[in-house]
């Protein structure tokens, strides 16, 4: 979990390099072909090479077009307009459009402070976003748009994930939603960006760290990690990425940090933490007072009957 954290947040600064030197869907569709590589090669080393499971081709035709293809697309567009590090923060906002979801497609319950975190989490995003509302400002405006349409795609695949019951394991997937997500993007490039872009210095040192690293690893990383980790905890843990790729980006690319940054990502954690709180965490204090009234170890001095 911890590597993941570092592997993604140093993506960011670092794709923003890589989308201003090739176009950002070209980009995307090459980052996914790498990544593939890198997971059909250490599939097969492993012995575990095999073709899905017709089981598993609705999961992997969703997580190549929402989690990956449309993720990569939406974000990639918007570096060319933002900073990293505020764009990070917006892309990582997706538990807040889970709970809903999850509350529609799943029938999940949403407490009182899941309601009240979802609250938080949207004022985050308008603090963040609020650069946007100036005069002139449209182009990004549209890049948060993106932002959050690629939040919300990750939403949806997360949500399917959760309802979906795996034949395969999540390494052996893997690769072929990378080669799916690589083939949705080629077509894409192609029609959208044209011919495919000569590679410089910049790109190929950019592509060999986020094909690879935070791509290859980082997603299989996640969903093995979200199935062995509670959500709450998992949605907690990646929350550090986005502050940890300000801070990276403000070091390595001089991206300022001014109040409506700071605000928003305070905003967006706190609304994270409790929308992500576990159902029934919010009774149990009162259940524990209720406990110690009824043992007599609360401190009163009312007889208990």
């Amino acid at each position: 979990m911890v590597l993941l954290v570092l592997a993604w947040a140093i993506s960011w600064p670092l794709v923003k390099v890589g989308v201003t030197s090739v176009p950002p869907i070209w980009y995307g569709c090459l980052r996914y072909a790498a990544a593939a590589a890198c997971l059909f090669a250490l599939v097969a080393w492993r012995g575990e090479l095999a073709f899905p499971p017709r089981a598993d081709w609705a999961l992997v035709a969703v997580s190549a077009t929402l989690q990956m293809a449309a993720y990569s697309a939406l974000t990639g567009l918007a570096l060319t307009m933002l900073p990293p590090g505020r764009a990070s923060v917006l892309a990582f906002s997706t538990p807040i459009w889970v709970v809903p979801l999850a509350a529609w497609r799943l029938r999940e319950r949403i407490s009182r402070l899941g309601k009240l975190g979802m609250l938080l989490g949207l004022l985050g995003v308008a603090a963040i976003a609020s650069p946007s509302l100036a005069p002139g400002a449209d182009r990004q405006m549209l890049a948060y748009l993106m932002l959050m349409g690629a939040a919300a795609a990750w939403a949806i695949s997360i949500v399917f994930v959760r309802s979906h019951r795996f034949t395969a394991t999540a390494l052996a997937l893997a690769p072929w939603q990378m080669l799916a997500a690589s083939g949705l993007l080629l077509a894409l490039a192609v029609l959208g960006e044209g011919a495919p872009p000569a590679l410089g210095p910049h790109a190929i040192a950019t592509l060999a760290y986020v094909g690879p690293v935070a791509t290859a690893f980082a997603y299989w990383a996640v969903v093995e990690a979200g199935r062995h980790l509670p959500a709450s905890t998992l949605s907690m843990a990646l929350l550090a990425t986005p502050s940890l790729g300000i801070l990276v980006s403000a070091l390595a690319l001089g991206e300022p940090v001014g109040l409506s940054l700071v605000a928003g990502v305070l905003l967006t954690a706190a609304g994270i933490r409790l929308a992500t709180l576990p159902a029934g965490a919010s009774a149990r204090p009162r259940l524990l007072r209720r406990r110690l009234r009824e043992t007599g170890t609360d401190g009163s001095t009312k007889p208990v009957e």
